[in-house]
């Protein structure tokens, strides 16, 4: 995989909904929707709901559309934090560049990331815990479109 194109999916995954980046126009009727460009790139991000929501992930390398992730998640628990579902989701890695880290926590809550496959095809679960309880899951799926 291209080290640019990467590097772009990254940057844009922190700069819009785990950044708290700003929405732009409803792509449809009550869509949350989040785009970040930079050069021949494009990354846009449109969901539907909120305490239940599914929505997608895509990118374009030169008006292409080049790679798609589709979610779908829910909370399932009392004290769920969104703050800290975007806290988890800014550390994106490299290696995963899906959703968040494989395990990431901060006080009463543990984020925990499973995915099989890898960029071209792939698919997962991630979940959310408060002192030990789950409270929030999400699964996702995607690879590269042609």
């Amino acid at each position: 995989m291209d080290k640019n194109i990467l590097t772009f999916l990254i940057k844009a995954k922190q700069a819009t909904y785990a950044g708290k980046g700003a929405e732009t126009t409803p792509s449809r009727e009550k869509s949350h929707d989040l785009m970040y460009r930079d050069g021949d790139y494009m990354y846009y991000d449109t969901y539907l709901g909120t305490g239940k929501f599914a929505g997608e992930e895509a990118l374009w390398v030169k008006g292409v559309p080049y790679w798609s992730m589709n979610y779908i998640g829910r909370v399932t628990g009392d004290h769920f934090s969104g703050d800290f579902l975007k806290e988890a989701l800014l550390r994106v890695p490299e290696n995963m560049p899906f959703r968040g880290p494989k395990d990431y926590t901060n006080g009463d809550y543990t984020y925990h990331c499973e995915v099989n496959g890898g960029f071209p095809w792939f698919q997962g679960r991630e979940t959310i815990s408060y002192q030990g309880h789950e409270i929030y899951e999400c699964v996702f799926h995607g690879g590269i479109v042609e």
